[in-house]
């Protein structure tokens, strides 16, 4: 019913010329200049048999799929900041978006991870952003929580490893971009994947995945690092958690029992999981597992012997804290710094009484957590790639309104939607120069220099300016040999 009704409305001025993909033919919708195709599956729905199974070859459909208004996000709890994909959600959600400003060319491609911890969130506002006149915007969804990250013994004894379907989800996603792109007007050798927070974890991990390289050609990382820092888990570590799922939902070790477990209690037991090598527990699916598979090795070790790519990566000079006060700052040193903790703590003053907060790297706690979970990680990626041979530029953001410090994600605005600051410039032009052709520098632009090991130079964008600086951090992240 739904194709026929597609079809029929084939000849609305409002509706663009049907393209075929993988497994049918889809229509867009015209919208704001650009050509929009939302919802088009790029994998079988991933319920019943296929819960918990990496994805598998898109369903053909007969007829013309019509680009829906709201695709289903997949499925998540509701933690308030995601209540519009948690009102949406769907266990059969492997679907991506199009959007694209020409069908004839060959424009290039951006292809965006949404963040939201691995369990929540979706590609929404991204996929309107008006950078989608000059490239071609995709915008995916993956599963989420326990749906994409959980591993189980059975799984492992069923399939050689569990866990990291999420990641197993945009790797398929990129390779249906890389077969179906250019029928959009795309460039699939000119595909640059970018993500934020949890989203630039899961690029970071592309960026090592030896069957993902071949992909695309650079990438943007905002605000997250492989693990954010995190000692990687080990799949025994993660099948312990799958355990943890077996006990609260009376499973007993069963896959089909589990398999057949009504999504609304999973999600419900999603919430009382515990991992105690996270800081706490909104981390749990953002601890790196090497599984075997889809992360066949240590992360660091595959992350120094990827091919180089041109990398942006950088993080905000404030992002967030962590709960548990001092006590777990004090272990979260530790574990960061290992031998290195006294020092550690030598530089931070921790001998003294709290000092006043910052105005824009917030109190010291503050400014821990964020070393440790996002500048310190993100300098350490830096180096790695740059050691390699990558071109990477790396920045720090500090624009907010009203003279408040900024916070996690708050530069998403400014590189895709019309937010700007010092003189009218935003990171948008940076971010669309290096989608185009590679580089950031271009135009009128305040030039932002390479960082290199012998230079590691950053750009700060603020509410003042935007200037070139040196080393970030340095009396710290000296200390963190962590990714």
């Amino acid at each position: 019913m739904l194709a026929l009704a597609a079809t029929a409305l084939l000849a609305s001025p409002a509706l663009a010329q049907a393209v075929r993909v993988d497994g049918g033919t889809v229509a867009g919708k015209r919208w704001n200049g650009n050509t929009l195709f939302r919802g088009i599956p790029f994998a079988a729905p991933v319920v019943g048999a296929l819960r918990w199974q990496p994805p598998q070859p898109v369903r053909p459909w007969h007829g013309v799929r019509a680009s829906l208004d709201r695709p289903p996000s997949c499925l998540q709890n509701d933690y308030g900041w995601n209540h519009s994909d948690f009102l949406i959600g769907a266990e059969d959600c492997l679907t991506l978006d199009v959007s694209t400003p020409s069908r004839t060319g060959k424009l290039p491609v951006l292809f965006w991870i949404h963040g939201g911890g691995n369990l929540a969130g979706g590609p929404n506002d991204i996929i309107l952003s008006d950078v989608g006149r000059q490239v071609v915007i995709v915008g995916i969804r993956y599963r989420l929580g326990i749906f994409g990250f959980m591993s189980h013994r059975k799984l492992t004894a069923e399939q050689g490893a569990s866990g990291n379907y999420g990641l197993l989800d945009q790797l398929a996603a990129l390779r249906w971009v890389h077969r179906n792109i250019a029928r959009f007007g795309g460039d699939p050798t000119n595909v640059t994947i970018a993500g934020e927070s949890a989203g630039s974890q899961d690029v970071s991990l592309l960026l090592l995945e030896p069957a993902a390289r071949p992909l695309f050609a650079r990438a943007i990382m905002e605000s997250g690092t492989p693990g954010f820092g995190m000692r990687f888990r080990t799949l025994g570590e993660s099948e312990a958690i799958g355990a943890q799922a077996d006990r609260l939902l009376g499973t007993g070790g069963s896959l089909a029992r589990l398999r057949a477990a009504p999504a609304s209690a999973l999600l419900a037991a999603a919430l009382k999981l515990h991992d105690p090598g996270a800081p706490d527990d909104s981390f749990i699916w953002l601890r790196t597992t090497i599984d075997g598979t889809a992360i066949p090795g240590d992360p660091r070790r595959l992350l120094a012997n990827a091919a180089p790519k041109p990398v942006i990566i950088g993080s905000n000079r404030f992002e967030f804290g962590i709960g548990g006060g001092k006590t777990e700052r004090d272990r979260f040193i530790a574990d960061a710094f290992g031998d290195r903790a006294a020092q550690a703590r030598a530089a931070y003053r921790l001998d003294q009484p709290d000092p006043s907060a910052d105005p824009r790297l917030g109190t010291r706690d503050e400014q821990i957590a964020t070393d440790l979970i996002f500048r310190c990680p993100t300098i350490n990626v830096a180096a790695i790639m740059a050691a390699r041979g990558a071109p990477v530029w790396h920045y720090e953001f500090d624009a907010s309104a009203n003279g408040q410090k900024t916070a996690h994600a708050a530069e998403i605005p400014y590189a895709f939607g019309d937010k700007s600051f010092a003189r009218g410039l935003s990171l948008k032009p940076y971010w669309v120069n290096f989608i185009r052709t590679g580089d950031p520098d271009g135009g009128d632009l305040p030039r932002w220099p390479r960082f290199t090991r012998a230079s590691p130079r950053h750009i700060l964008f603020s509410n003042e300016s935007v200037t070139t600086e040196g080393a970030l951090r340095s009396e710290i992240c000296s200390l963190d040999k962590r990714i």
